[in-house]
């Protein structure tokens, strides 16, 4: 019967995804679809399919009912089903079944493809966020033309204009360096330096993309002076990253240095790294995490990743988060996955007594929905 209460807890809880972008605008071919529902951005061999993957499985099992399909349908009838829906009627359905009540939207990747803050709320009919990407911002003041010592200051009036309505700030520094970086703030004269080659090499390119770890280090320090929480992805993602250094434990240093100035850092996904950020999340008192993008990707075994978050860290200080970019199946699934992983982690405690019923539904609350309702200083909500 605890089993039962548990379970009818999870299924209700109004979740707030901290991390996630938005759904697709379009329809999308089968290629198309395949390619988003992989971290990859190669395409994919024509000897395999993606659908054969735990998250492929997930996707026929979970999504096909909320289309009107029976589960696990082949591939091509699920395609064809969502074909004949549309993409808005598959964003509808998709986002309303996660029971996600709040979307924080990190804006700074996607474009015309997918939904922005004002669609996404549309779409879903919930309050969205945004979350604003420091890499972005600098690389649009490059663009907006700017001279190497005008910038520091251009990008730092820029950022507070854009941050105006923004809940919190997101640094893809693990993309673009690794997080073995020189924790230190980088001086004045180094930042200029920086931005001379690198605003010299964009007009040599024609390609505007920030790498330079002085530059990076100048926007996450600047973020940091803004005020606003910090994600920061961390572990897996695409080819883009090189994942041993994406460990979020050599950020160690630099977590020290932030933390008096009252930030609050947020470690994005972590897997396969996720122990490592539940520990920093323990010692540091400004440091939480979730595993969001892992989740999806296991499937199945997305129960054993939602467990590992909760040996280490105090529950004070893990969020929920899909990661979801384009197809609406991400959004649904990341929430769905992570209520299932909770439930099966949590019922043996409290079936043997370990732990209390209205604790674990507390402590489901706190992590899907109280957890970033406070680090964000959002209003209201269920």
């Amino acid at each position: 019967m605890s089993t039962d209460a548990l379970a009818a807890a999870l299924a209700e809880l109004p979740l707030v995804d901290h991390h996630v972008h938005g759904a697709l605008r379009d329809d999308v071919d089968r290629a198309g679809l395949e390619l988003m529902l992989t971290e990859s951005d190669r395409p994919v061999p024509p000897w395999m399919t993606q659908f054969d993957s735990q998250i492929g499985f997930a996707v026929r099992r979970w999504c096909a009912p909320v289309l009107g399909l029976p589960a696990h349908p082949a591939p091509e009838v699920y395609l064809s089903r969502r074909r004949e829906l549309g993409a808005a009627e598959v964003n509808r359905r998709l986002l309303a079944a996660s029971g996600i009540d709040h979307y924080l939207l990190e804006t700074g990747y996607g474009g015309a493809e997918i939904l922005g803050t004002d669609e996404m709320a549309r779409a879903s009919g919930r309050p969205v966020d945004e979350i604003v990407r420091l890499e972005s911002v600098l690389e649009d003041v490059a663009r907006s033309g700017v001279a190497a010592a005008d910038l520091p200051e251009r990008f730092r009036e820029t950022l507070a204009a854009r941050t105006v309505d923004a809940v919190g700030l997101k640094s893809i520094v693990a993309y673009r360096f690794g997080f073995d970086f020189d924790p230190a703030r980088p001086s004045g004269d180094e930042v200029t330096a920086a931005a001379g080659a690198w605003l010299a090499e964009c007009a040599r390119t024609g390609t505007v993309r920030v790498s330079d770890p002085v530059l990076l280090r100048f926007v996450l320090w600047s973020g940091v002076d803004r005020g606003l929480p910090i994600q920061l992805h961390a572990g897996y993602g695409d080819p883009d990253v090189e994942l041993h250094r994406c460990d979020p434990l050599l950020l160690t240093r630099f977590i020290r240095n932030v933390q008096p100035h009252g930030v609050d850092l947020l470690l994005l996904h972590c897997y396969p790294f996720h122990r490592n950020a539940g520990y920093l999340a323990q010692v540091f008192p400004h440091v939480f995490f979730d595993v969001g993008l892992g989740v999806n990707y296991t499937g199945v075994r997305s129960d054993a990743v939602v467990a590992e978050s909760l040996e280490l860290a105090p529950f004070a200080k893990i969020l929920f988060s899909s990661d979801a970019w384009g197809p609406p199946e991400l959004h649904h699934l990341g929430a769905l996955l992570w209520r299932r992983g909770m439930l099966r982690a949590m019922a043996p405690w409290v079936g043997s007594g370990e732990w209390d019923l209205d604790e674990a539904v507390r402590v489901a609350r706190m992590i899907g929905h109280d957890n970033a309702r406070r680090v964000y200083g959002l209003e209201g909500g269920a």
